[in-house]
């Protein structure tokens, strides 16, 4: 099933519906998105690569767990099993990363605080993703899956994109590190998280209301997971450790007021490095996987800052010298 398309259109008939459709442009998605013109309004369709079975489908199980917990997602208007077609609430076209690169510091700063005040909400419904038994929980951000994500960064930058993988013996010692950043991770993994919570992945309505969207991937991980992606993606320069300080207080003070565990400071700054370290590197694997094998170089600018804050952080940690003799080489490369 490789026709998109076609299935889609296959679906609007079945459903006697107009065949008005705007293809939208996908990001790095194996999935793609359409608007679609309905009797009752315009809708999103989502065309998976193949046909799917409705109770093991993770976007269907996470969304009905989002909306379960009052979180603003899409709800899901109709879906064929067979043709791998899911019909969901249409938000418009306002992306929150594409709203943020037109505002003014002040509007930035106020829309920001408002995603993070969306990670809490989504932690506090962990324990409804256990008592729902939610694909969601159980999966987790354990040592396989973190390494796995640390060894896709070292395959797909050093040897897809470059084409100069690492020597036997650096590498030996870097994938050492690596066991040590997932392991502490791991170890730290409790809550739920959306695991790609960042401002591509928000969208603004006609109210001005945030949503979340790309959702189907949630699992079980630390609680600074979705704060480093929201904060640490995509961003061409380091942000000052005073304001990230104060993005983890806000963030730690909205926990609190959701009636949530407090956490310590400290030792939320501590788990706030390693998940850096192993979030935009991860990242960063993402980005030169999608340059090199997809030619979508519009991601290839974004890769030395990320080796940029992962070093700070391993730096701040006074940990992983190899990694960070790593990072600083190709940081400091033309």
């Amino acid at each position: 099933m490789t026709d998109f398309r076609e299935r889609l259109e296959t679906f609007l008939r079945n459903r006697n519906q107009a065949l008005e459709i705007q293809q939208l442009t996908p990001d790095a998605s194996t999935r793609e998105y359409f608007r679609v013109g309905l009797r009752s309004g315009s809708a999103i369709a989502c065309v998976y690569p193949e046909s799917f079975c409705a109770a093991e489908q993770s976007y269907i199980d996470v969304t009905n767990l989002f909306l379960r917990s009052g979180l603003p997602v899409a709800r899901i208007l109709d879906y064929d099993e067979q043709l791998g077609v899911i019909l969901i609430e249409d938000f418009g076209d306002r992306i929150l990363r594409e709203v943020l690169n037109d505002s003014d510091a002040n509007k930035r700063e106020t829309l920001i605080d408002r995603a993070i005040r969306l990670i809490p909400r989504i932690q506090a419904a962990t324990p409804v993703a256990f008592v729902s038994d939610s694909i969601a929980s159980q999966l987790k951000f354990d040592v396989e899956k973190l390494m796995w994500e640390l060894e896709f960064f070292k395959t797909h930058y050093f040897t897809t994109l470059l084409g100069v993988p690492l020597s036997t013996e650096l590498d030996s010692a870097v994938t050492s590190e690596f066991l040590e950043v997932s392991a502490e991770l791991d170890r730290r993994a409790s809550v739920l998280c959306h695991r790609d919570f960042h401002a591509a992945n928000l969208m603004l309505d006609d109210a001005g209301e945030l949503h979340i969207i790309d959702h189907q991937d949630a699992r079980i991980g630390p609680a600074t997971y979705d704060l480093v992606s929201l904060l640490l993606d995509r961003i061409t320069e380091p942000p000052t450790p005073e304001w990230l300080a104060r993005k983890r207080r806000l963030f730690l003070d909205e926990r609190e007021d959701l009636g949530l565990a407090k956490l310590d400071e400290i030792a939320f700054a501590e788990e706030f490095r390693f998940q850096t370290i192993q979030r935009c590197l991860k990242a960063a694997g993402t980005f030169s996987f999608q340059s090199a094998t997809r030619g979508k170089t519009y991601f290839t600018p974004f890769i030395k800052p990320m080796f940029r804050i992962a070093l700070r952080a391993a730096e701040n940690l006074e940990r992983f010298p190899n990694l960070q003799i790593v990072l600083k080489r190709e940081i400091d490369e033309a």
